[in-house]
């Protein structure tokens, strides 16, 4: 009498997933065998066994394997360019109102971030430092920068709450600075807001992905990128203020986690954008109240 043949059913590099199988073979009446062959283990069946085999070992397959995680893709709000518009247009107009001589001559200094006068009291400084500028060059650069991360904030948490987030935020990094660093330090621009913008939408983006069924490297992507861009563009030139720029990063990614939890997020989507970005305006121009009156 013929001994049956033994057929390959399944291969792995792992005795372990061979053993697993073939208590499913055995669970059903099958016999099989494990053999050992050069870098892996072969379950093996004999062969009037092998149609059934492979069936039985298609559904346990179907069974266990892990579901594709799916992506939900984000909404991205419309009209985020008007706040990237009214961005600008304030940075210009601040500086066309310095430069022609619109506002007291005094007001570079009465406006930027000096942290003897933050320390003794005048917390606006942190606001108004914002929108001054020591050249073309050091606007336009705070320009471009500005409005690319604005615009991508604005589309993932809505123009107006966005802007609220990356003016409130940027001043109270300044404030930050000005309040625990040196009495000598002194500085403007709006970098640090840049830095709070670039903060915000990589941490918004990386705490809306935590849920996702997906591998840690895409999970983490944005706050990578994020902290990645920060060291490219936060960290070079001369005279750069690193550590308003780490600050600004900082507190933007900290808004940006809590602006991502539901009941934040909940909150905002209820306030009117045109009220958040009004909230914005009225908070930058009080700053320039208490400066320009002081």
């Amino acid at each position: 009498m013929s001994v049956p043949a033994l057929v390959e059913v399944f291969r792995s590099r792992r005795r372990r997933a061979c053993e697993e199988r073939a208590l499913v073979l055995t669970a059903l009446g099958i016999v099989s065998f494990i053999s050992t062959v050069p870098s892996s283990f072969v379950l093996e069946v004999e062969e009037p066994d092998l149609a059934r085999a492979r069936a039985q070992l298609e559904a346990y397959e179907a069974e266990n394997r892990p579901a594709v995680a799916r992506t939900a893709a984000p909404v991205l709000h419309r009209h985020a360019w008007l706040g990237c518009a009214a961005y600008a247009a304030y940075l210009l107009l601040v500086a066309r109102a310095i430069s022609g001589g619109s506002v007291r001559l005094d007001a570079f200094d009465t406006g930027e971030l000096d942290a003897a006068r933050v320390q003794s009291g005048q917390w606006w400084r942190a606001w108004t430092a914002l929108t001054l500028h020591l050249d073309a060059a050091h606007l336009a650069a705070n320009l471009g920068a500005g409005v690319w991360f604005g615009y991508l904030a604005g589309r993932y948490i809505g123009t107006g709450a966005a802007w609220f987030l990356i003016v409130a935020g940027g001043g109270l990094a300044n404030l930050t600075e000005g309040l625990l660093g040196p009495a000598t330090h002194r500085s403007v621009g709006a970098s640090t807001a840049v830095f709070t913008a670039l903060g915000l939408m990589a941490a918004y983006s990386w705490r809306e992905r935590l849920h996702l069924r997906q591998r840690w490297p895409s999970r983490w992507a944005p706050l990578v990128a994020g902290l990645i861009l920060l060291g490219w563009l936060g960290s070079g030139g001369e005279g750069t203020d690193l550590v308003a720029h780490v600050l600004g990063f900082s507190v933007g990614a900290v808004l940006g986690v809590v602006a991502a939890l539901r009941t934040a997020r909940q909150l905002l989507e209820r306030v009117p954008g045109w009220i958040a970005g009004l909230a914005a305006l009225v908070l930058m121009t009080l700053a320039w109240g208490l400066a320009l009156s002081s």
